[in-house]
């Protein structure tokens, strides 16, 4: 194991480039940077993203296990798979994975005894329901744009379809592969749904202004469930804070460069959830909000 902070590396790996996930890996880097880790004193850091594409994921998981660092973060679902199942002895720290046990990565949330650990960006969807609810209050039908190929995705997607009855909601599904599908698999449910959901799907998030066309065009609320889709145009969201999300993630890698086996280190999740409000897009989308509902706001958009 390395003692000093010389000469250690971390190599970051994203799935596709977007708000919350480059806010993981700054805040990454930030946690890293406040602990001395800096490439002034000789930490190496590569940083690749995979543009979307599950294939360069798994050629940047191999070029990665090749050199060798002390430690590998990969964020989102599919980056973080393919690193797994890459390597089975460097370490490697995982972020924004919504359920990293569904996805394969680890057993459970317990310490792995592996050599994976990691933050997930799980949400609970109870509260999530809540938000469409209050945006939303006569409801009936909430649509979502999905990728089938995104294990995130499928999970929430199984759970809001056994979820949403139970408050008198109907799930309408429209599945996007590409990022180029979004707007069109979007403008599938005009005139099926009363409000739009989306998850942390990396696909969707990556072609937001799509979907905000067609919402704005077809005055169909969107809530997501990542804040920085609300300053894209979504009007609410309540979700993590990416930056908060990195800077823990960026204290787990910390601990195994300090000589911590990553397999001793629980799964985290976070529980600093905000609310973040656009009131520019609920007049687009033909929603009034409540004063208090505004007030409630982590931060508002306009």
């Amino acid at each position: 194991m390395h003692t000093s902070v010389f000469a250690q590396s971390v190599a970051v790996t994203s799935i596709v480039e977007h708000p919350a996930l480059d806010a993981i890996k700054d805040g990454v880097q930030e946690s890293l940077t406040k602990a001395g880790y800096t490439e002034a004193k000789g930490l190496k850091w590569q940083f690749q993203t995979a543009q979307g594409n599950t294939a360069i994921a798994a050629q940047i998981a191999r070029k990665f296990v090749g050199d060798k660092p002390d430690v590998i973060v990969a964020i989102a679902t599919p980056s973080a798979q393919a690193v797994v199942a890459a390597t089975k002895t460097i370490p490697v720290v995982y972020s924004a994975v919504t359920d990293p046990v569904a996805a394969q990565l680890v057993k459970s949330m317990e310490p792995s005894g592996t050599n994976v650990t990691g933050v997930s960006d799980s949400l609970a969807l109870e509260k999530q329901v809540e938000l469409i609810k209050k945006v939303v209050p006569d409801a009936k039908r909430v649509g979502i744009v999905y990728n089938p190929g995104e294990a995130n995705s499928v999970v929430v997607v199984k759970q809001l379809r056994e979820l949403l009855p139970k408050s008198g909601l109907s799930l309408v599904e429209a599945t996007a592969a590409r990022t180029v599908d979004v707007g069109a698999a979007a403008r599938s449910l005009v005139g099926k749904v009363d409000v739009i959901y989306t998850n942390t799907d990396n696909n969707v998030v990556s072609a937001y202004e799509a979907l905000v066309k067609v919402g704005n065009d077809a005055k169909i609320p969107l809530i997501a469930s990542d804040t920085d889709s609300v300053g894209r145009g979504a009007i609410a969201a309540l979700g993590v804070n990416y930056h908060n999300l990195g800077l823990q993630t960026g204290n787990l890698v910390i601990k195994i460069l300090k000589g911590q086996p990553a397999g001793e280190l629980a799964s985290e999740t976070s529980d600093k959830l905000e609310l973040y409000v656009n009131r520019t897009a609920a007049k687009k989308q033909g929603v009034t909000l409540t004063d208090a509902f505004i007030k409630s706001a982590t931060k508002v958009v306009d």
